[in-house]
């Protein structure tokens, strides 16, 4: 069921809507051409901070979007700790980026599509911080879909 405001637009909820802003980010990495994942970071409504995956313009496996978006909300806030913020990222986290929201001690994570082959979850053992919630699966198929192109497109290309 949609519920639609009085302008007859669908009303969406927080997730999918700032969901919807790391897809920006992410079409900014495919117009660079680089592995199409964006991501955002808020707190209590705001975006205070904002990435794309870089590691080819970068030349810098540590370049994603995450980290981007982790630097950028440290840097506006002045402090190293994300309490209190909420990570959207259009692909579930790597295990490097998960590794790097627990020292933010984050207080929630929102990913779109799942990476069965490194994403976090795979993981037997708890890697995000103990009072950190995650979410995966918000416009999974749009996140995802926009990532699966992209590969099948290089692959096309060589």
């Amino acid at each position: 069921m949609k519920y639609y405001s009085f302008t007859n637009e669908p009303i969406v909820s927080p997730d999918e809507f700032f969901m919807k802003e790391a897809l920006k980010e992410a079409r900014l990495a495919l117009e660079a051409d680089e592995v199409p994942i964006g991501a955002i970071l808020v707190i209590n409504g705001r975006i205070i901070g904002k990435g794309h995956n870089l590691t080819e313009r970068l030349n810098d496996v540590t370049a994603h979007a995450e980290m981007q978006a982790f630097t950028a909300a440290a840097n506006f806030l002045g402090a190293k700790y994300l309490t209190d913020c909420t990570l959207y990222v259009t692909v579930e986290p790597c295990v490097m980026c998960a590794g790097a929201a627990y020292w933010t001690q984050i207080s929630r994570i929102v990913f779109g599509a799942y990476d069965l082959q490194r994403g976090f979850s795979r993981l037997e053992q708890p890697i995000l911080h103990p009072k950190t919630e995650w979410i995966g699966g918000i416009l999974e198929n749009e996140c995802g879909t926009l990532v699966k192109e992209f590969f099948i497109s290089k692959r096309n290309k060589s």
